[in-house]
């Protein structure tokens, strides 16, 4: 009691402990109709737990939790003042107005945790009731759901080209559906079997099969699904095994599966039947039997014609070479309905704003894509069929030609017939009649904008190649008035003002053609070339490097970079792009010669001279590379191997007297004095004048012994007194000359300098060294003054790419790339 403080009459605090006796809950533990009423209640029936721990209870000495109030800790007010959870003579801390809730002022010290209902003696909870193994028919639904996951998985790693993948996913499909029958047999429940489950899977394996070109394991899946007869509509799938055996090349199976699918399909499933029959006359091209692909054909185009089945048809008859046949069946060709709306649909509005809105959408999606697939393949194959049946219709090809335009100018695809016109051009180029086809592209001059900017574009690009550059740039001119957003034009142009060394006039075109169209590849070649001779070499370097991302295995764009660093001295650089050029075109002599240059310049005479040797072994002709050869085995004492290539050289060219005196100063030096002086002989009878060769002969004969030393000696004074002779008259012809020659030293000087700078094209290039042999007293050679390799044998590099691109246009390009017409396999997709 010495605890407790009673508050005075006066306190303001006073009367708070008194409450309602109804609200005393100290007996409430042992009245016995409340415990009852509690029973009956939710909170009675609840299992009973220990709440031994309370809010912030540290373990005490006996190892029970206990609250900040029972284990006497001190726990920091919100405002930051210690609680003080003792008294000053450390007993607990009175409690006032707390009964209702259950504490009292003692303390409950007996280390009985809060627990007012008295739910403590009762023990823990009773543990959960365990889950109950799934039944059959959950384990087969989720295997159901399992092998449907698989199938799907398949799929899709085929779709994303992952071929290996997607088959082991289908075999693992196969296997757990498998399992999943089994164990629906053994609950006698085989009737409920998934059929349509069973389909998939064994349709998904076959055709996995297939993507992974394992022909023989899809035919046998194929075989699974088609015998048996519970599966409806499978018979179809031998289309799919028709397909196989066309793969295979293996034509009359094929044939005999696409017929068994025919009699399979109904007739209702009309493009089914169709796309068979035209796999069916497809095969039969393949067999050589035209008259029964024509039999498939007529009847496609009867019933359901199309554009690839009546190009096919044509190309029956010009098998067999039936005119009139391929007269009708142009016209039938041209009869086919595109099956478009109207184009003018596309065309904008001016004051509907809201059309135009909706057109900027439609324009460009999806079913326009088709539209103009569709149109695409139209065009494809009335251009194709007039260039096959032209030359076999009419006497001429001309004539054949002509009767095409006219049925294409009456039919719907009238639009076609300026095109036709300009391949009919074309055709006249392939034949090397280039009269006709400038006479077929002038009649364009007067049509519509479009198709005259067409014509004065191809014009301009056959004038350029003739040389003729006065019509060139006029109908390059012609073309720009017309359409001056034209690429191909601007190139032309360009082109023409590039041969007159015009390069910065040129160097603007090009770079016009590029704003109008960036991917204009001749406009960034030619641009390349004009900031090269401008000795641009930076901006020139950039242009090739654009052009390689582009065009990743051109040589020639390859071999102008490497020349280009070639320029700039950065010799690694031209190194390793000579290097990759080599690796495209491994044959080409120029290119393995400049690298041999490059290698030489660096003192790496291994590494030249097997780069000499392998351009010598391609092109055993270029004089530079003999000579090095040559000079490379003299200078490593091998002269026996060095007169391989002095024989060569002396067969190139032939009046070359300093060939011949090589070979037989290798002999000599080799020792072989009597073969030697056998060379100098037939050299004196070749070339009796030669001084050098007498010198020799009187020097071999004077150390054999032989009388005719004093013979040769004779003439040896004779052939000098000559050429003393000879040189006077050289001297005093010059000096007669000389008041004229000094007034025209210095510009022809100037003009040699400038000739010699433009036909190398190097620039700052620095210059490299070949060894010129001559054979004198003092040894077998010397070097000569610094001179360049000619690399102008090689046609596709080199000189070649210093060349403008031409640019002409059919539509885009004037550049036929028609090949020789197959047929079109329209295959069923499986």
């Amino acid at each position: 009691m010495e605890t407790i403080h009673f508050a005075d009459e006066d306190d303001d605090y006073s009367g708070f402990n008194d409450y309602n006796p109804l609200l005393d809950t100290e007996d409430l533990m042992q009245d016995e109709n409340f415990q009852k009423a509690v029973l009956r209640t939710s909170h009675g029936r609840r299992p009973t737990t220990q709440a031994r721990v309370a809010l912030g209870g540290i373990p005490n000495a006996q190892g029970r939790l206990a609250t900040a109030a029972r284990g006497r800790i001190a726990m920091p007010s919100s405002m930051g003042r210690p609680g003080a959870m003792q008294a000053g003579d450390g007993q607990a801390r009175p409690m006032t107005a707390v009964r209702a809730a259950g504490f009292t002022s003692a303390g409950n010290r007996g280390g009985v945790g809060f627990d007012p209902l008295n739910q403590a003696g009762k023990g823990p909870a009773p543990p959960l009731e365990a889950k109950p193994e799934e039944s059959p028919e959950e384990k087969i639904r989720h295997l159901e759901k399992k092998v449907n996951e698989l199938i799907e998985e398949s799929c899709l790693a085929n779709s994303r080209g992952e071929l290996q993948l997607a088959l082991d996913k289908a075999k693992e499909a196969g296997r757990k559906e498998r399992v999943l029958v089994r164990q629906r047999e053994q609950l006698t429940k085989g009737d409920q079997i998934n059929l349509d489950l069973t389909y998939s899977v064994l349709f998904n394996l076959a055709n996995q099969y297939v993507a992974n070109e394992m022909y023989i394991e899809a035919i046998n899946t194929y075989q699974i699904i088609v015998k048996n007869r519970m599966f409806s509509n499978a018979g179809r799938l031998k289309v799919n095994m028709g397909n196989i055996y066309f793969k295979q090349r293996n034509f009359q199976k094929a044939v005999k599966f696409y017929r068994m699918a025919l009699d399979q399909v109904p007739n209702t499933h009309k493009e089914m039947r169709t796309k068979i029959m035209q796999n069916i006359g497809i095969t039969f091209v393949k067999l050589g039997q035209y008259n029964d692909a024509i039999t498939s054909f007529e009847h496609i185009m009867s019933e359901s014609p199309n554009f690839k089945t009546g190009f096919n048809l044509i190309l029956c008859y010009f098998a067999l070479g039936d005119k009139e046949k391929m007269r009708d069946g142009f016209a039938k060709l041209l009869t086919v309905d595109l099956k478009i709306d109207d184009e003018d649909k596309y065309l904008p509005h001016g004051d509907d704003k809201q059309y135009n809105l909706v057109l900027e959408v439609i324009k460009n999606d999806s079913l326009r894509q088709i539209e103009r697939e569709r149109k695409y393949e139209a065009e494809r194959c009335i251009k194709y069929a007039a260039k096959i049946i032209s030359p076999a219709i009419e006497p001429t090809f001309s004539e054949g030609y002509d009767w095409c335009i006219e049925m294409v100018k009456n039919s719907q695809y009238i639009d076609l017939a300026h095109d036709l016109e300009i391949d009919k051009a074309i055709m006249f180029l392939k034949q090397k009649d280039f009269a006709q086809a400038i006479e077929t592209l002038k009649s364009f001059e007067k049509k519509d904008s479009k198709v005259a900017s067409t014509a004065a574009t191809n014009l301009s690009f056959l004038y350029f190649l003739e040389a003729d550059y006065a019509q060139a740039d006029k109908y390059a001119e012609v073309a720009m008035a017309a359409d001056r957003y034209n690429p191909a034009a601007l190139v032309n142009k360009g082109n023409v003002l590039y041969a007159r060394q015009d390069f910065e006039k040129a160097r603007e075109y090009f770079k016009e053609a590029l704003s109008n169209d960036s991917s204009c590849i001749e406009a960034l070649y030619n641009l390349g070339l004009c900031n090269k001779r401008l000795a641009r070499l930076e901006e020139g370097i950039d242009c090739f490097y654009k052009l390689h991302a582009i065009l990743r295995n051109s040589p020639q764009v390859m071999y102008q970079i490497a020349d280009i660093h070639e320029q700039l001295e950065d010799s690694a650089q031209a190194t390793e792009w000579f290097m990759q050029l080599i690796g495209v075109v491994n044959s080409d002599p120029s290119v393995l010669a400049r690298m041999g240059e490059l290698y030489d310049n660096e003192g790496d005479k291994s590494q030249a001279f097997q780069y000499y040797f392998d351009s010598y072994r391609h092109f055993p002709s270029n004089i530079p590379i003999i000579e090095w050869l040559g000079a490379y085995y003299i200078d490593s004492q091998f002269c026996e191997k060095a007169i391989h290539y002095f024989e060569r050289a002396s067969i190139v060219q032939p009046n070359q007297v300093k060939w011949h005196l090589m070979i037989a100063s290798c002999y000599r030096r080799s020792g072989n004095y009597q073969k030697a002086l056998e060379i100098y002989k037939q050299i004196h009878r070749k070339f009796p004048d030669n001084v050098e060769c007498l010198k020799f002969l009187v020097r071999l004969c004077t150390d054999q012994g032989l009388t005719e030393a004093q013979e040769y000696a004779a003439k040896l004074k004779k052939a000098e007194k000559n050429k003393e002779l000879r040189e006077q008259r050289t001297t005093s012809a010059g000096r007669r000359g000389s008041g004229r020659g000094r007034r025209e030293s210095s510009a022809g000087s100037d003009l040699d300098r400038e000739g010699s700078a433009g036909a190398s094209g190097k620039g700052s290039k620095k210059q490299r060294v070949r060894p010129r042999l001559e054979d004198t007293d003092q040894g077998p050679y010397q070097l000569s003054q610094p001179q360049e390799i000619d690399a102008s044998y090689s046609d596709p590099l080199g000189p070649q790419a210093e060349r403008p691109k031409t640019a002409a246009r059919r539509k885009g390009a004037l550049e036929d790339d028609f090949g020789d017409e197959e047929l079109g396999e329209d295959l069923l997709p499986e």
